[in-house]
């Protein structure tokens, strides 16, 4: 049984211009194609997106996993073990720095210069303390950590209602762009997973792509964040998680 590329992405859930690209560099080429051109993926293709799925979320270089799966010599049940182990003990830590980093924005270090009132006026009825202990309890010696807190100790108002206002901005216009019908792949919806990254970089701390596609998938398995982007718009979290990938995977 074969399937075209659209039913592959679906069922990778990884975008057509992905699985283009791939087969453009000769990651992942289809087993066969139509009297017309048109790709058509069997099992044994399905199987290699799978082993290169799981090398990318451990985020090898797309390079470095072309040579891993073409070694004459490999052995694919070795292949799972150390996927496992490893995918294991990234996503662990992955989700505590993601947690950590994504809070610390809102720890009570970062928000010492605001009165009770200004505090109101900035964040409303969210208390930008909730998981200030957790956030400093994981990742208080991380970098990235360090970093946002440097910056956002000295923020005064008119900087966190600066940050709310291009927030809510830029939420207007992403759905604008879902509500459009325009593919999260598409030039649209990139451009604005590319104008969350520089707006973390900006604010906060620097968020290269590795760590803006780790956001993504945090974005879809924690709950808390799921719930953030489902309450701009139902459908966005995913939305802007495969935007993020794809422009991650045009840019970088």
């Amino acid at each position: 049984m074969t399937h075209t590329v659209g039913e592959v992405a679906r069922l990778a859930r990884v975008t057509v211009r992905t699985l283009h690209h791939y087969d453009e560099i000769g990651l992942l080429s289809p087993g066969g194609r139509t009297p017309a051109g048109y790709r058509r993926y069997d099992d044994a293709d399905l199987e290699r997106l799978q082993q290169i799925l799981f090398y990318r979320e451990l985020g090898f270089p797309l390079e470095e996993i072309a040579t891993i799966l073409d070694d004459p010599g490999a052995d694919p049940a070795a292949h799972l073990r150390r996927q496992h182990e490893l995918l294991t003990v990234r996503m662990k830590r992955l989700a505590e720095m993601v947690t950590a980093i994504e809070f610390a924005m809102e720890a009570k270090k970062m928000n010492v210069r605001l009165t009770p009132e200004e505090r109101f006026e900035v964040f409303g009825d969210v208390d930008p303390d909730a998981h200030a202990e957790e956030a400093e309890r994981r990742w208080g010696g991380t970098e990235a950590y360090r970093e946002s807190t440097r910056r956002t100790t000295g923020y005064a108002k008119a900087d966190w209602l600066r940050i709310r206002a291009e927030v809510e901005d830029w939420g207007r216009r992403i759905v604008a762009v879902l509500d459009s019908g325009a593919p999260a792949d598409g030039a649209e919806a990139m451009e604005l997973a590319e104008e969350h990254r520089a707006h973390i970089s900006r604010w906060y701390y620097e968020c290269g792509y590795e760590i803006h596609t780790g956001l993504a998938d945090l974005y879809l398995a924690d709950p808390r964040f799921t719930a953030h982007y489902e309450q701009i718009r139902p459908g966005l979290t995913a939305y802007l998680s495969e935007a993020i990938h794809a422009n991650a995977i045009t840019r970088a």
